[in-house]
């Protein structure tokens, strides 16, 4: 008996529209649309924009000390409390204080009439003894002290200029 149904034994293989090579999916290459190399370039740029946004600190003219003893003596001499500012290289909460709060002219202005401000990177070797004795774990960290070192009032974290401000007015309160 002889199999008629010959056209059975054809592989699959053997169909022409499959076997092309335009059709493999290593052979076959499609440009992406101009919206999506856009939106990723546009993407980029916005990106690293915030990114140098995030960590720029404009330069501010609040008269911080340079030390600890430097601080506690002006504080001493001037019968003024002092503000610590503990902060970080990398902080960028710190960076956002540094530019949104230092840098205003109000709070300059307050800063330098009212207090001495002591800036206290915590990665510095040389203030590791201030930094345990306020036992300091994170940043940014803003403590106002009488000029003997004890703690009038202090935030944890980033705070903003009518805090800041609303801080410093409750220590002129609280001297007079």
């Amino acid at each position: 008996m002889k199999n008629t149904n010959t056209n059975y034994q054809m592989k699959k293989t053997d169909h022409p529209a499959t076997n092309s090579p335009g059709n493999s999916p290593k052979g076959k290459k499609t440009k992406s649309h101009p919206f999506w190399r856009w939106f990723w370039l546009s993407f980029l740029v916005l990106s690293l924009a915030y990114v140098w946004y995030s960590f720029y600190a404009p330069s501010n003219d609040v008269a911080w000390a340079d030390n600890m003893v430097t601080a506690r003596e002006l504080a001493t001499n001037s019968d003024k409390n002092m503000l610590l500012f503990f902060t970080g290289e990398w902080c960028s909460p710190c960076r956002i204080m540094k530019r949104e709060v230092f840098a205003d002219e109000e709070v300059m202005k307050a800063i330098n009439s009212q207090v001495v401000a002591v800036m206290i990177d915590v990665d510095d070797p040389k203030a590791q003894e201030i930094v345990n004795l306020y036992k300091v774990g994170g940043t940014p960290i803003t403590i106002f002290t009488d000029p003997k070192g004890n703690v009038l009032d202090y935030a944890v974290g980033k705070i903003g200029k009518t805090k800041f401000l609303e801080m410093l007015e409750n220590l002129g309160a609280a001297g007079s």
